[in-house]
């Protein structure tokens, strides 16, 4: 069955068209970095206003990829939550618009179950059960994973997620929006061990996280140097960089504590996050002495993208988690959550 997906829970617009038996078809990605650059931040309006725009072409260009018609369709799949309430409607409205037109099922999708599931996208995929470091945008978590809707939260984070520390820190440094990829790239020139920045909750003995005296410290650290005249180009990538070990070297330890303490092998990583290349080479490196292997969605993947929405449904119609006879004929009202937690997933959006 092809499952076509859509994904509109912030600023990026994804549609994907995925087969349960033959895997991803096609995908398309816009995202509207650009448009809210000059706004340090993502503009709610702006972004729904935005998904409105393109995710009818969006759907077109991937049917078209695909080399498909909206006949071979077989059930839609949207992000029901969480996220941003307008740009979560303009998805959700779209796909259930499109199947009552079609006579098909709608399937409400998790926007973290498809994090957390991207990575069965790549090659090679990891098996059941693993530990799963989500690092999504607003999310910073710890999951046991022993299937498709089997999900055991092990540690989250207490305020600020690593993707915010990066963002927020970044844009004290004047790096604009998005920050973390900025974040990363001024960290290439400059000298982690220059300046020495708190680790927070890295002894704690649990498998929760904090960062957000972290930003603070950064926030301090600026300031006297203003005060005293010393601010530079090389001070603002030396906070990047130790900025970026800072969080990483928490992120691979809670990881690896884990690991070890679910006695599992397998750590799958998924979220924008996922995509720094120190936090890649780190996770590896404090592996292999446990004998354990990090696992990571394609980097294309790695952000918010309609792939992981249609996969993640066909995945629960696999594990016979969907009923697409019952979802067919509820009719196509529905839904959105911007707030839902992933404890309650197999309840559904309501």
């Amino acid at each position: 069955m092809i499952i076509l997906g859509f994904e509109s829970s912030c600023d990026e617009t994804g549609v994907a068209a995925v087969c349960t038996e033959r895997g991803l078809l096609a995908h398309a990605l816009h995202t509207q970095a650009a448009m809210h650059e000059a706004f340090g931040g993502v503009v709610p309006e702006l972004a729904s206003r935005d998904h409105i725009r393109r995710v009818l072409p969006l759907s077109r260009q991937v049917l078209a990829q695909a080399g498909l018609s909206l006949r071979d369709v077989g059930a839609v799949a949207y992000t029901a939550g969480p996220g941003l309430a307008g740009a979560l409607l303009v998805g959700a409205s779209f796909a259930c618009s499109l199947a009552w037109a079609r006579g098909i099922p709608a399937i409400p999708i998790h926007h973290l179950e498809g994090h957390l599931l991207s990575p069965l996208l790549a090659e090679p995929a990891p098996q059941f059960p693993f530990v799963a470091l989500l690092v999504s945008g607003g999310h910073t978590q710890l999951m046991r994973v022993d299937g498709v809707g089997r999900y055991t939260l092990l540690g989250e984070t207490l305020d600020d997620a690593a993707g915010e520390a990066f963002d927020k820190t970044a844009k004290l440094l004047g790096l604009g929006y998005p920050g973390g990829p900025a974040l990363a790239r001024l960290a290439e020139s400059g000298r982690a061990e220059a300046i020495e920045l708190p680790r927070p909750k890295l002894h704690s003995g649990d498998l929760d996280f904090s960062f957000s005296g972290l930003k603070t410290a950064v926030l301090t650290r600026l300031r006297q140097a203003q005060a005293n005249g010393a601010h530079s180009e090389s001070l603002a990538a030396d906070l990047a960089a130790a900025t970026q070990q800072a969080i990483v070297e928490v992120l691979v330890a809670k990881s690896a504590k884990a690991l070890r303490q679910t006695r599992l092998k397998r750590l799958v990583v998924a979220g924008g996050v996922g995509a720094n290349r120190l936090l890649r080479e780190r996770l590896a490196q404090a592996l292999r002495p446990l004998g354990g292997q990090a696992f990571f969605p394609p980097l294309a993947l790695c952000t918010d993208n309609g792939a992981m929405i249609a996969f993640a449904a066909a995945q629960r119609v696999r594990a016979g988690l969907q009923d697409l006879g019952q979802a067919a004929q509820a009719g196509h009202g529905f839904t959105v959550r911007p707030r839902w937690s992933l404890d309650d997933i197999q309840a559904g959006p309501r």
